[in-house]
């Protein structure tokens, strides 16, 4: 199978891991038009079906497999992870993170602004991919993914994480109750905030409390890849950019990791 030549942003931390192949797929590359120009891979979106099929095949070639080996779910803002232990096809199951320890079938997690996590235990051989928003980040999908991979025999002092393209802590201007609810549920929190443009409001940095999350489930080698998605509207798809912009829809983006063979 020809590997697609698809824009990616790659994680020094994972690109150094042998046998590893990830990816934080653009928004380039694709067949979609208009609003989800051009590699929209969201089921969930508005797009056309046949080219949102299309651009995951395509997302599947660049890991050399096929479109029925990229397992993402349909995700809820939830604790949830799933194992995969072999290809999912068509289904959707209700989740937040795909964990893997099978070559060959590839863990993805949809996002336009949330946060996409890759990790992996390069000894165990397991891979986890989870899509992380504040909701999910804050409830603890990250945990539930590192524990995912314990179960399989992997140990969080040996992972390996990135956190790809979301919204960086100079685009999430968030309300007081936002602030409020996070120094409630995880005291300490207001080191993730700054002073907003006016009194009543806060800038949120959802990387760095994701990555703060990671560290505290036992992950030290961890990074983000440091790209803003909101900011950069010709790499990536922005669930607030659509919003501010008055626009009914958004694509979504794939960030996707996957054990060779």
């Amino acid at each position: 199978m020809t590997k697609p030549k698809l824009p990616t942003v790659q994680s020094p931390l994972l690109a150094s891991v042998p046998g590893l192949r990830h990816a934080f797929f653009t928004r380039n590359g694709g067949v979609s038009r208009g609003l989800y120009d051009s590699l929209n891979v969201g089921r969930g979106s508005q797009d056309e079906p046949a080219d949102v099929i299309e651009n995951r095949a395509r997302a599947a070639g660049w890991f050399g497999v096929d479109r029925a080996d990229l397992n993402t779910c349909f995700q809820i803002h939830s604790t949830i992870a799933i194992v995969a232990d072999g290809s999912w096809g068509d289904a959707r199951p209700q989740g937040d993170a795909v964990v893997s320890k099978t070559p060959g079938v590839v863990c993805g997690a949809l996002h336009a602004d949330c946060a996409p996590v890759l990790i992996v235990d390069p000894e165990a051989r397991v891979v986890a991919a989870a899509h992380a928003g504040w909701r999910g980040a804050l409830d603890g999908v990250v945990q539930a993914a590192v524990d995912s991979m314990v179960e399989l025999g992997a140990r969080p002092e040996r992972m390996v994480a990135a956190v790809g393209p979301c919204i960086g802590p100079d685009s999430y201007e968030v309300g007081l109750e936002f602030f409020a609810r996070f120094e409630a549920d995880c005291p300490g929190s207001k080191r993730f905030f700054k002073p907003g443009k006016s009194d009543d409001k806060r800038y949120f940095d959802l990387p760095a409390f994701v990555l703060d999350r990671i560290e505290t489930a036992g992950i030290e080698r961890r990074e983000w890849i440091g790209r803003d998605t909101c900011a950069e509207d010709e790499h990536f798809f922005s669930n607030r950019r659509a919003v501010l912009n008055g626009q009914k829809d958004y694509g979504r983006l794939l960030s996707a990791i996957m054990l060779e063979g």
